[in-house]
């Protein structure tokens, strides 16, 4: 056999062995530099905590972006996640993390956070157990949904609020006004359900112009939540329509808060045209009765507004 036929040596496959090796550490290292590459990238924060041991043991290089907070700090103390939760959503982020285990399945939780820098966001974060080499860890993933949270805030406002007024609308008024109906007749308390109708709208328009008669609303309907109480209802239903329901008030007592009313809307002075004036509200009150539903009270209480109307404006009628 020929020199170059022979079996390789030891050494030479000692070598080819080494080399081989440093190529597939060589490959090892060129797949954690990407995978820490694809971390660093991703606006998340993928983290790992050992509920034995009570820590932190892997946490994404996002933490530091979307907590502002070091994650050296969080690796050497769990309490360093803890501190940076909002006051009001600690014990809930807490339990929840502990329901993970309990379950077994994945926890979704949306809690706030207060960043180094004193900003507040809010946070998604889905969370499973994971059994790894007899290791039980939590393993969960961080989202930061501030903006969506804001979002969802702008929607809701637009969804019940009069965008005039910043008081409820009229869907919004009705649906909660339904709730306080049927909470009346479950627990069998009073209720009182109020319609105000601005005197001669029409006029102070066509004298003054519109963006004074939208400065009257505005301001009547900051009279109205000045007036009512907590629980009260106030909504603006349509043009200068305005509604009120006062849970728990009998006719005398609702009465007294459509005077309040009343005379806060009587101080208001309004200037235009080198001159001012002043606006009046006439209002209809009516009190549930045992065979009532939620469309009696408005129907009487829209009749005794038009009692007020027909009496000279500026009254409260009962219906």
């Amino acid at each position: 056999m020929e020199e170059n036929d022979q079996a390789p040596s030891e050494l030479e496959t000692l070598t080819l062995a080494l080399l081989h090796s440093r190529g597939e550490v060589e490959r090892l290292r060129e797949r954690e530099q990407l995978v820490s590459s694809l971390l660093g990238s991703v606006n998340a924060v993928l983290w790992a905590f050992d509920w034995q041991q009570q820590r932190i043991v892997y946490v994404s290089p996002a933490y530091e972006t979307i907590f502002g907070r070091s994650a050296a700090l969080l690796m050497a103390d769990y309490n360093e996640w803890l501190n940076s939760i909002y006051p009001d959503d600690m014990e809930y982020a807490a339990k929840s993390l502990e329901s993970v285990l309990e379950t077994g399945s994945v926890e979704q939780r949306e809690y706030r956070i207060i960043r180094s820098d004193g900003q507040i966001r809010w946070l998604s974060d889905k969370c499973f157990v994971s059994t790894a080499g007899g290791q039980e860890l939590i393993v969960g993933i961080v989202e930061d949904i501030t903006e969506k949270k804001q979002l969802q805030s702008e929607l809701q406002m637009l969804a019940t609020t009069d965008v005039l007024t910043a008081i409820s609308n009229r869907r919004y008024f009705f649906e909660c006004a339904t709730k306080a109906f049927e909470q009346a007749r479950e627990t069998d308390q009073p209720l009182s359900f109020l319609l105000l109708d601005v005197d001669d709208f029409k006029k102070i328009n066509d004298s003054h112009g519109h963006q004074i008669g939208d400065r009257v609303l505005q301001r009547i309907a900051h009279c109205g939540t000045y007036v009512l109480r907590r629980d009260d209802l106030f909504g603006r239903i349509g043009g200068e329509e305005f509604a009120a329901i006062f849970p728990g008030c009998d006719a005398q007592q609702a009465k007294q808060i459509a005077e309040r009313l009343e005379r806060e809307v009587q101080r208001l002075s309004f200037s235009a045209d080198s001159s001012s004036f002043g606006v009046t509200v006439s209002q209809g009150l009516t009190t549930l009765l045992p065979d009532d539903d939620l469309d009696d009270l408005y129907i009487r209480a829209d009749e005794a507004m038009y009692q007020a109307k027909h009496r000279g404006k500026n009254c409260i009628v009962l219906g």
